[in-house]
């Protein structure tokens, strides 16, 4: 079956999901972030097969979010390390695990547990906005049209439905 692409999508979460979207990446973006990262050891976690690990490793290289770093050259081998735009996924992927954490936990419990390094504490994240400083929920957002909506393949029914911009 061939995967829809969405890399001309008139959204970003679509064109996020484009490069970031199958079950794997976060995965594979987890083990890098917790020191994970050679080809090998990632195979080994995750149980992926070499064959699907070597197309994602090249998919988040290409998309940006990994790099590819020559560790030894006779034979050529590689790590991979995060990006800048690695690295600002880590935080998402802390959220969806405390997500998951609190709605589809395994029986066991709770399999990994991140601390905060600051304070010591376990992490419990949460977005706030970066003005005021609120805890910001679903209720709490309103979504306005950008400069570059548009009703097309992504937005086609959304951009005529954002709320028109306050005071307009």
């Amino acid at each position: 079956m061939k995967k829809v692409s969405f890399a001309d999508m008139r959204c970003s979460l679509a064109r996020s999901l484009e490069v970031f979207g199958d079950w794997w990446s976060p995965l594979i973006v987890r083990d890098v972030f917790l020191g994970v990262s050679r080809f090998d050891d990632i195979a080994v976690d995750l149980g992926i097969s070499r064959n699907l690990l070597t197309r994602r490793l090249r998919h988040l290289a290409e998309g940006g979010i990994l790099q590819r770093v020559a560790y030894q050259s006779r034979p050529a081998r590689f790590e991979y390390r995060l990006t800048k735009a690695g690295e600002e996924l880590v935080p998402i992927i802390v959220a969806l695990t405390s997500w998951g954490d609190r709605w589809v936990q395994p029986r066991e419990g709770q399999p990994m547990r991140f601390v905060h390094k600051t304070c010591g504490n376990p992490l419990e994240p949460e977005i706030t906005c970066a003005t005021c400083g609120g805890k910001v929920e679903a209720g709490d957002v309103l979504a306005l049209p950008g400069p570059g909506g548009a009703a097309r393949p992504g937005t086609m029914v959304l951009a005529k439905r954002l709320a028109p911009a306050p005071n307009a």
